[in-house]
């Protein structure tokens, strides 16, 4: 299933999202005692992470059940001002009382092929042997239409055996640590938060647009069983011939 919302701008974006991930929250922790989300990289994140650390929704998250992981890293040392981790870091993660031991992060550090497998191993061990399905992963979208670091005409957007994946992104000049498509359609819901008027081709083409995932890989996102949910601000839906009301 998949659900559109389109917000005014980016702060009403922030603000509705993170309330979104409270409600998840409290579902997942009441049904099966924790609550396991993906976070995101680049700038549409930080005001929402900036909004979760903050009252009042700070205080309406129980974090000592919060398990966080992450959809994608640079190959970058975490305190390299590139990190993933970094930025959730500076905005989130040191601001919430969660335990330590419950932050999986991505060792952008090491060799790339390495680190891909040392996510995999932290993954095997808290999931199991079956591929996981977290509570929610969160995801944006490059004007090239890239989701987390699947980017067009690279392998990763057609990995179906592997749970992470390193590969060299040349278009950034730079390795990439991802969660394959196996991993992100088994996602109990993936959010997507989509800002701003560069977003607005892009956006048409992988809602409305024939199935290209090579070209436009935020479609290789479709779960069986669990839902897509697209946030998007009201730029970002501009080129949309039917957003929803």
């Amino acid at each position: 299933m998949t659900a559109i919302r389109i917000l005014p701008d980016p702060q009403a974006l922030a603000e509705a999202a993170a309330r979104h991930i409270v409600e998840r929250a409290h579902a997942a922790t009441r049904e099966r005692g924790r609550f396991s989300i993906a976070l995101s990289g680049g700038s549409t994140p930080r005001d929402l992470h900036l909004k979760l650390s903050s009252a009042p929704l700070v205080d309406q998250v129980d974090w000592d059940r919060v398990h966080v992981w992450f959809g994608d890293e640079r190959c970058v040392p975490p305190d390299d001002e590139r990190s993933n981790f970094r930025m959730a870091d500076e905005t989130l993660l040191s601001k919430v009382p969660i335990p330590p031991q419950q932050l999986h992060r991505m060792r952008g550090e090491l060799p790339p092929e390495d680190a891909a497998a040392d996510y995999e191993r932290q993954l095997h061990e808290f999931f199991g042997e079956e591929p996981p399905s977290l509570d929610l992963i969160l995801l944006g979208m490059g004007d090239n239409g890239h989701t987390a670091s699947l980017f067009p005409g690279l392998k990763a957007v057609r990995e179906q055996h592997r749970w992470v994946m390193a590969e060299y992104v040349a278009e950034v000049s730079m390795w990439r640590l991802t969660l394959t498509p196996l991993v992100l359609n088994l996602a109990r819901e993936d959010l997507f938060l989509v800002a701003g008027p560069a977003k607005a081709h892009m956006l048409r083409q992988v809602l409305e647009g024939p199935y290209a995932p090579d070209e436009r890989p935020a479609q290789v996102i479709r779960p069986a069983v669990g839902e897509v949910f697209w946030m998007v601000d009201a730029a970002a839906a501009g080129e949309l011939a039917a957003p929803p009301g």
